[in-house]
């Protein structure tokens, strides 16, 4: 029997595929809307070929509503790196110019030539984990602008009186001291309290969405949480972007995903290393919260921070090398959480059947991405506590004197 890959250009409105044979042959192609009938007439289209497996480009941003319809019809989903594709049709065409057609073709080549791509599975949980932690950052961005809004008002209201970090309750102690009495005065206090009561709803979501996302990360079993500086929401972005951490090859592979690892920029002699500004921005900005949380406790990360600051390192410069640390660990713990859950499931040692140990995650093709570069010199074991010194035993007799 004919097995096929389909690649898949997604969009909002509309999906263009294209069917191809293991020896890159083109078998067929159609655009069709993302609509109930639309998406009826593209599962009609292909069955002719029983043996698909369908690649969707960014399966965890625009082709994600598709790859999961898929994902619950039963069909064989992977997903393709954009990069990846741009890639393969910049070779094929010699140019970089898009089409959804060129974009589809260039998908399909990728899956064929491909064999360590990541493949999609049913984790409805963790599509949960997914809306969840989105819906808190929107609803963090949203408490920001009434804060924002309010400080402005309460400023207008009690001049020379504007404090930086305001609370609900002390919000509501100014509200309460200003009467105004001209119709400008009371329209402010009005709109002051409407925001204020805006702020107080927004904190109740916030709080009822971190328990929630405290209850889905113990749910899973991931022993996240107990890392230092990493809470209810860190554990959970990091569980939602990651996924299946058998995708990564090792601890650099993750560090280059999560934007941890130094680039190597390295001329003639002189070796060194700049910042990288790739990877999972979402995860860094993750790691970035837990490591200021170390440095403010009394925790290894902090005694790790101070020493770096006394080989004469910049803040910022400790900063990174602390986070790249931390990005080690969380690795270390998701790679024990997948063992732990694989032993009650009786799945590989990746925590999923089937799955490949080689990486697709990474910006570049994971053989030639520079990024994968560790901090210079060897690696010592993250964050380890120092190991206590035996005490040597008291002898029992004096020694006898010369």
């Amino acid at each position: 029997m004919e097995h096929v890959i389909i690649g898949v250009d997604p969009h909002k409105l509309s999906a263009t595929i294209e069917v191809v044979d293991e020896q890159e042959k083109l078998l067929g192609s159609g655009r069709f809307t993302t609509d109930q009938p639309g998406y009826a007439a593209m599962r009609a289209y292909v069955k002719s070929w029983p043996e698909r497996v369908w690649a969707v480009e960014g399966a965890n941003g625009a082709g994600r509503p598709l790859a999961q319809r898929l994902l619950e019809a039963g069909e064989q989903v992977v997903d393709v790196p954009a990069k990846l594709a741009a890639r393969v049709r910049l070779f094929d065409t010699g140019h970089n110019r898009k089409t959804d057609a060129l974009d589809a073709h260039s998908i399909a080549i990728v899956a064929v030539r491909t064999e360590s791509l990541r493949v999609l599975k049913v984790d409805g949980e963790l599509e949960a984990l997914r809306m969840l932690t989105d819906r808190r950052e929107a609803l963090t961005r949203r408490r920001v602008q009434t804060v924002c809004r309010l400080q402005a008002l309460l400023a207008e209201l009690t001049p020379g009186h504007a404090k930086r970090d305001i609370t609900p309750l002390q919000a509501k102690k100014v509200l309460a001291s200003v009467r105004p009495r001209d119709i400008a005065g009371k329209t402010r206090r009005r709109i002051a309290a409407e925001e204020l009561a805006e702020l107080v709803a927004v904190d109740a979501k916030i709080k009822k969405a971190t328990a929630e996302l405290k209850a889905i990360v113990l749910a899973r079993g991931s022993q996240l949480m107990d890392l230092p500086g990493i809470g209810p929401v860190v554990a959970a972005r990091i569980l939602a972007d990651v996924g299946d951490i058998a995708r990564f090859a090792d601890r650099n592979r993750f560090a280059s995903w999560t934007g941890t690892a130094p680039l190597d920029a390295s001329s003639g002699e002189q070796n060194r290393h700049r910042l990288s500004r790739a990877g999972n921005r979402r995860v860094n900005h993750m790691i970035h919260i837990a490591a200021v949380t170390q440095i403010r406790h009394d925790t290894d990360g902090r005694t790790y921070y101070r020493r770096k600051r006394d080989e004469g390192k910049k803040s910022m410069e400790a900063i990174r090398c602390l986070k790249r640390r931390i990005s080690d660990t969380i690795f270390r713990q998701l790679l024990a959480d997948a063992n732990a859950a694989s032993e009650h499931v009786s799945a590989d040692p990746g925590g999923q059947c089937g799955a490949s140990l080689k990486s697709s995650a990474v910006d570049l093709p994971p053989h030639i991405d520079t990024s994968d570069q560790p901090l210079p010199g060897p690696a010592k074991p993250t964050l380890q506590p120092a190991a206590r010194r035996r005490k040597s035993p008291v002898p029992t007799t004096l020694p006898s004197a010369s």
